[in-house]
C-alpha cells in the first residue's frame, strides 16, 4: 500500500512517515498542495493524507483538483475544529477528517479502516446490485448509471452500497455514521447529508426530485429499490 502524506509542517510529516512505514506502508511526502496534485496525477497512491492549511494551494482546493482525475481515498488534516471546516473538506471530496493535534494511533486506525473499505474487504461474493438504470459491481466497487460509469469516492460508494443492499430500510444519520464511518464525529451528522447530496447529484437524473435515494422526514434516508 502506497500513501502520500502532504503537510507544510515538516516535522509532522517526518513523524507520520516514520509511523506509517513502521506499519508496512510505502510513504511519499510533499509539503504543499500544488505538489500533492502533481504527485497524485503521476503516481498511483492507495491513500492520501492531506493538510488543509498549506502554501501554494490549500488542501481543499488540492482535493478538488485531485477528484477531477482520481477517487483515491483522502484523509484531511486541519488545526481547525469548526463544523463548517469539516463540511468544506467533505464538499471537496475528502473521505475522512482528523483535527490537529491528533493521536498517531487514531491516524493509523483511520488509515487502516479507509484502506480496508476502499479495498473492498467487505465486498459481497460477486454480487451486482441493480435498481432501474443504476447498478453496482461490488467486486470492482464501480457504480454505473444508464450505462455510464460514475466516479464515487470510497465513502460515497460504501454509503450507496449499504442503502442498495437494504432497500426500503430507513437509516438515521447516526446509524449511517456508525455503519459506514465506523465512529462518531461528535454528533456532526451533517456529514451524512453532504454525502447523500453528492450521491444524488451523481446518481439521480434530477437530484431535486430523487427516484432512488429518498428521505424519510424526521427519521433518515433509504433506497427505494
Amino acid at each position: 500500500m502506497k500513501i502520500l502524506v502532504v503537510d507544510d509542517e515538516k516535522l509532522l510529516v517526518k513523524g507520520m512517515k516514520f509511523n506509517l512505514e513502521n506499519e508496512g506502508y510505502e510513504v511519499e511526502c510533499a509539503y504543499d498542495g500544488a505538489a500533492a496534485v502533481e504527485l497524485a496525477r503521476s503516481n498511483r497512491f492507495d491513500l492520501i493524507i492531506l493538510d488543509v492549511m498549506m502554501p501554494e494551494l490549500d488542501g481543499v482546493e488540492a482535493c478538488m483538483r485531485i477528484r477531477e482525475f482520481s477517487n483515491v481515498p483522502v484523509i484531511m488534516l486541519t488545526a481547525k475544529s469548526e463544523d463548517a471546516d469539516k463540511l468544506m473538506g467533505f464538499e471537496s471530496g475528502a473521505d475522512d477528517y482528523l483535527t490537529k493535534p491528533f493521536n498517531i494511533l487514531e491516524l493509523k486506525a483511520r488509515v487502516r479502516a479507509l484502506l480496508r473499505r476502499a479495498g473492498g474487504t467487505q465486498r459481497a461474493q460477486g454480487a451486482v446490485l441493480t435498481a432501474g438504470d443504476l447498478s453496482l459491481d461490488t467486486e470492482q466497487r464501480v457504480a454505473v448509471r444508464d450505462g455510464t460509469t460514475v466516479d464515487l469516492t470510497a465513502k460515497e460508494y460504501d454509503l450507496i452500497e449499504l442503502l442498495m443492499r437494504n432497500p426500503r430500510r430507513v437509516y438515521s444519520r447516526e446509524n449511517l455514521m456508525n455503519v459506514v464511518w465506523g465512529y462518531s464525529y461528535g454528533g456532526d451528522y451533517r456529514t451524512v447529508d453532504v454525502h447523500i447530496r453528492r450521491l444524488r447529484e451523481k446518481l439521480e437524473k434530477n437530484p431535486a426530485e430523487p427516484e432512488y435515494i429518498l428521505t424519510k422526514w424526521g427519521v433518515g434516508y433509504y433506497f427505494k429499490g
